[in-house]
C-alpha cells in the first residue's frame, strides 16, 4: 500500500522558498512514527530542504540530474523507478514535494494528511483531493497548544 504523507494548509499550501511554513511538533512526531522502518520517496528539493537521510528509513530521491549523488540514499530519475526500488516494502511513503505529489496522487492507495487549520502564503501547493476518488476514513482534530501554534487535524483517505 503506497501512501502519500503530507502536511497541508487549508488553502493546500505546502511550503515557501523550499521550506515548511509552520512548525507543528505533533505532526513531526507522527511523521517519524508513521514512516519509520519504511522507504520514503521524495524529490531532490525536498531532500535538500531536509539536508540528510532520515534515520531508520530508506531514502529514495527522484531527480532528473543524472550526476546527482547523496550519501546513504538511493537516487532514481522517475517516480516509477522509485516505486520499483520500494516494491519489497509493504508500505512505502511519498513525502513530497509538490511535483512528486502531483505525479503520485492518482497512483497511490492512501493519503495520510495533516491539515493545518490556517491559510498561508506559499509558492508550492498540494494537488486538490478529488472526493470522487478519495474517501475519508479517519479524522482526529487537535487544538493549538503551547507546542503547536495552529489547530490541526490528522486525516486518512483511501482510494474508493
Amino acid at each position: 500500500m503506497v501512501t502519500i504523507i503530507a502536511a497541508i494548509a487549508e488553502n493546500n499550501a505546502l511550503g515557501k522558498n523550499n521550506d515548511l511554513i509552520w512548525h507543528l511538533p505533533a505532526d513531526l512526531k507522527r511523521f517519524k512514527k508513521t514512516t519509520s522502518g519504511h522507504h520514503i520517496i521524495m524529490g531532490r528539493n525536498t531532500f535538500e530542504s531536509i539536508g540528510k537521510p532520515l534515520p531508520n528509513r530508506t531514502t529514495v530521491i527522484i531527480t532528473r540530474n543524472k550526476d546527482y549523488n547523496a550519501t546513504g540514499c538511493i537516487v532514481v530519475d522517475s517516480l516509477d523507478k522509485a516505486l520499483e526500488v520500494a516494491k519489497e516494502d509493504e508500505s512505502p511513503f511519498i513525502i513530497g514535494g509538490a511535483q512528486i505529489y502531483e505525479q503520485a496522487i492518482n497512483l497511490v492507495d492512501q493519503l495520510d494528511i495533516t491539515e493545518v487549520h490556517h491559510q498561508f502564503e506559499a509558492d508550492v501547493f498540494f494537488p486538490e483531493i478529488d472526493m470522487s476518488i478519495w474517501e475519508e476514513v479517519k479524522r482526529e482534530h487537535f487544538k493549538k497548544d503551547e507546542k503547536n501554534d495552529f489547530d490541526y487535524s490528522f486525516i486518512s483517505y483511501i482510494k474508493k
